[in-house]
């Protein structure tokens, strides 16, 4: 794992809580998924944009 990785106790608490929830409502969605193929992207770019905030923080912190 490089330096530069964002780990898990890098996020905030609410941050923690609230990639737990999207990656729970992604996996509902893929249950739920009937063949059509749900589209998930927008919840994998609200994490994606977690993770960036908590990595500008690490990096602002060194």
């Amino acid at each position: 794992m490089a330096n530069n990785d964002v780990r898990f106790s890098d996020f905030t608490t609410g941050e923690k809580i609230r990639v737990v929830t999207l990656v729970a409502r992604m996996a509902k969605r893929s249950m739920a998924d009937d063949g059509s193929g749900r589209v998930l992207k927008d919840l994998q770019d609200k994490v994606a944009r977690i993770e960036k905030r908590a990595q500008r923080r690490k990096d602002a912190s060194k």
